[in-house]
């Protein structure tokens, strides 16, 4: 039997709107039935895989094909595909011989494997405990790995010709590499789409976070179809406004605030702190680029002398800082800072904190992935207020985003 591919990032878009329009979730033709399928077949799948490598050494044991099932489950009744070996001396444990039905904690238990980012031993020591079942490390990691092909597929999917904002940032992990525990960054994009659906674009793995590698991330998106972004925002790493310019010329840089007040603070002493961040949150409050020129010049002479450090950031980036000031207020508030992909990134931290330091890039990258899709489930439907952003960027952007369409 040839392996059906899984659009595990097309199921999460297509899952809110049938939920929207009434679908059940159990059933024949219950919502989350494909997924439950799926990770059956993965589970056995990997199961065989590490009973052939125990087995075909003395025996020259292989795969013989597959055995059609039938299966009643939480949600309906579901057909999978069981593997079987030419010796006949396979004997799963996700879905025994015989039997016919997937309880309903197995069903939960198998969902959590995959999505709550549970550690190896967490996962063996739950099984045993509610099912008595054992399952070794090598068993999981040949589970989990069957999704690796579905995430290579996602990250080099074709992606829109435009998109009207993306947020920019990277994470950082412990990974153990030949002996070594090393800090790894990855490079997430966050995007919103003409309709403004939520999407992470794509993550990429790199060494220390670098305008060189965020280079090469922008030529990628490039090469995945994207042609025009209007607006990007970014924290204020070196030249990395640079790079985005250079590689989509008509796109607007726009650095966090939130970032550059972080900046500012680190150079207060504490009995400072307070009056002097008061006084720069009236240059990023005010109504036009104008008036906050007035207030970080009246700022720069109370606190310029103890503090030249911090004005001279402030005046090295400030058409960078200042983009937003062009913008109606609806648009201002979702790009005036990179809070949308940092609450991404505080979702992932939440499958991924437990973990002390990844064993490889794999691990990591596959429980990004599943944090990801259940983002992405999380996600459905346009951002708060998104018929106002429309609006604002029709006006400022129409030619680029919407063409003939009318709002």
């Amino acid at each position: 039997m040839k392996e059906e591919k899984f659009d595990f990032e097309e199921f999460s878009r297509q899952a809110g709107e049938l939920l929207r329009q009434g679908k059940p979730f159990t059933g024949k033709d219950g919502v989350f039935t494909p997924l439950i399928k799926r990770i059956l077949e993965a589970s056995l799948e990997g199961e065989l895989d590490e009973h052939l490598q125990e087995s075909r050494k003395p025996s020259k044991n292989r795969r013989n094909g597959h055995t059609q099932k039938n299966l009643k489950s939480s949600l309906g009744s579901l057909e999978i595909f069981t593997p079987r070996d030419r010796n006949a001396t396979f004997e799963p444990q996700t879905v025994p011989k015989h039997q016919r039905a997937v309880s309903d904690d197995i069903d939960k238990k198998i969902l959590a494997l995959y999505g709550l980012g549970m550690s190896y031993s967490d996962i063996q020591s739950h099984l045993k405990d509610m099912y008595g079942v054992d399952i070794s490390d090598g068993t999981l990691t040949a589970i989990t790995d069957r999704i690796i092909p579905a995430i290579k597929e996602w990250q080099n999917r074709p992606l829109e010709n435009t998109y009207p904002v993306i947020w920019l940032d990277a994470m950082h992990f412990k990974v153990r590499h030949e002996g070594m525990v090393k800090s790894r960054a990855i490079y997430s994009v966050l995007g919103v789409t003409l309709d403004g659906q939520k999407e992470v674009i794509g993550i990429y793995f790199g060494d220390n976070e670098s305008s060189t590698y965020w280079r090469q991330v922008l030529n990628d998106l490039k090469m995945r179809g994207i042609q025009d972004i209007c607006i990007a925002c970014i924290d204020n790493l070196k030249g990395f406004g640079d790079a985005i310019e250079d590689v989509f010329p008509q796109t607007e840089v726009q650095l966090c605030l939130v970032h550059q007040m972080r900046n500012s603070m680190k150079y207060l002493s504490w009995k400072d702190l307070k009056p002097c961040v008061a006084d720069l949150k009236k240059v990023y409050k005010a109504n036009n680029a104008e008036m906050a020129l007035v207030y970080l010049t009246q700022a720069e002479e109370k606190w310029g002398s103890k503090y030249a450090v911090i004005f001279k950031s402030w005046r090295t980036n400030w058409d960078r800082i200042a983009t937003f000031f062009q913008y109606p207020p609806a648009l201002r508030k979702i790009i005036y800072t990179t809070n949308p992909i940092e609450s991404y990134h505080r979702m992932v931290r939440k499958v991924t904190k437990t973990k002390g330091a990844f064993s490889s890039e794999d691990a990591i990258v596959k429980q990004i992935y599943l944090a990801t899709i259940n983002c992405n489930t999380k996600w459905q439907g346009p951002m708060f207020n998104w018929t106002a952003v429309r609006i604002d960027l029709n006006m400022y952007f129409g030619n680029r985003l919407f063409n003939d369409t009318v709002i």
